[in-house]
């Protein structure tokens, strides 16, 4: 895996993310602990999540277009020094005591819209930073830092809010942001073939559409993902504090429960790195169905010493997906529509976690908090399971292993590993 890091361009681009999206995890938790404690009212975390994902939602597709018709690296620039500002300038807010809900409601809404042209790029861009054999080894590398921020972040989200408070928490989201702005700017990628489609950004859009609708097994691991997101992950999130709090005396469980999830996420992007299944698509919805059920669990209650091994075993399923899926559509959708199938695959997984975000305090307050996590948790799984109904997710197969690209033939540029 640590392979890949001779390619400085995917070097450069592996550090800039591992930095942002140690902010990305720490956030999620943070909003979470620090609106709880502002306002006590679990509503107003619904509100301030779902400000943050519904212009995300909205603006995907176009982020898709966008970053299929101008170098992806440009647009990630962009997106950062915006998501920096915003964050640095609520980081203020917070510190100066002025910061009231709306606020974050309204930077919420802005650094949505600009993650939403960010991520389709970033998906485009990492095949383009190593030759296409070494396409597996560079998700699961970026999973791997993906999932250590997962981990890290919600422990570090918890001690920073509740001991020094949210203004560092957010601060150093927007320091994360600047230090991977200023790495992507000395990416240079390589085509793979990549060209303006020319036409109008419907007409792109349609085509990304109908990528994704002749694949079954795109499209539906995306609608089993979307129901699975509404049902199970939006809950967690709006009322994973409340309960932890109600059940066992302290938020603070709540980022330790995120933690040992990052535990067993990290250990399933490194074994993906290694396991290549024949069916990856069938094995990958096998061990990651349950992860939603762990959420269940979460909701009940049971001993710390049982809650923590299960998230942990649930993690390691979404580890090992998430490098089989990355990899499935790296290698399977043309270079020149990946950026847009990726915006449909985001847009479509999120596309009802607003949904849930705004629903969850409501419905908690009529049925109870812990009804809604078991009922949910148990109904997610039910939705990961039937995303294994198309026969073309079940019979996907692995393909066999590219032959290795000479480094001049790739246009890659090599230099010592760190």
């Amino acid at each position: 895996m640590l392979s890949v890091l001779r390619f400085r361009d995917f070097r450069l681009l592996w550090l800039s993310q591992s930095a942002s999206m140690i902010g990305d995890a720490l956030i999620i938790v943070a909003i979470g602990l620090y609106v709880t404690r502002l306002t006590g009212d679990a509503g107003d975390v619904g509100l301030v999540l779902a400000a943050y994902s519904i212009p995300l939602v909205l603006f995907l597709l176009f982020g898709g277009v966008l970053a299929d018709r101008l170098p992806r690296q440009r647009v990630m620039v962009v997106t950062d020094v915006i998501r920096a500002l915003l964050h640095g300038a609520l980081a203020v807010l917070i510190a100066t005591g002025t910061v009231r809900v709306w606020m974050m409601v309204i930077v919420g809404v802005f650094f949505g819209m600009a993650q939403a042209f960010f991520q389709p790029a970033y998906t485009g861009l990492v095949p383009q930073t190593v030759p296409e054999a070494d396409i597996q080894s560079a998700q699961a590398l970026g999973g791997v830092s993906r999932e250590l921020a997962a981990f890290a972040s919600p422990a570090l989200a918890t001690a920073l809010v509740l001991g020094v408070g949210g203004a560092f928490a957010f601060g150093l989201d927007a320091l994360t942001f600047a230090v991977s702005a200023a790495m992507l700017m000395r990416v240079r990628s390589r085509s793979r073939g990549v060209h303006i489609e020319g036409g109008s950004v419907l007409f792109e859009l349609r085509q990304g559409w109908t990528a994704v609708r002749e694949r079954t097994w795109v499209l539906g691991t995306i609608l089993a993902f979307s129901a699975a997101l509404l049902l199970s992950l939006a809950p967690f999130l709006v009322l994973g504090a409340t309960v932890a709090k109600q059940v066992y005396g302290t938020e603070a469980v709540f980022g330790f429960a995120n933690a040992a999830w990052g535990v067993g996420t990290i250990s399933g992007a490194l074994i993906g790195l290694r396991w290549r299944p024949r069916r990856p698509m069938l094995t990958g919805m096998i061990v990651c169905s349950p992860w939603p059920a762990a959420i269940a669990l979460y909701g009940a209650g049971p001993p710390q010493l049982l809650l923590y091994p299960a998230l942990a075993v649930a993690g390691l399923g979404i580890g090992l997906f998430g490098v089989w899926w990355e990899t499935a559509l790296a290698q399977r959708i043309p270079p020149q529509l990946l950026s847009r199938v990726s915006a449909w695959d985001w847009m479509g997984s999120l596309a009802l976690l607003p949904l849930g975000y705004l629903l969850a305090g409501p419905v908690a307050q009529v049925v109870g908090e812990v009804t809604v996590l078991v009922g949910g948790g148990l109904l997610g799984s039910l939705a990961c399971a039937l995303g294994l109904l198309p026969k073309s997710t079940r019979t996907l197969a692995r393909l066999a292993d590219a032959p290795a690209v000479p480094i001049e033939a790739a246009g890659l540029a090599v230099s010592p590993v760190l």
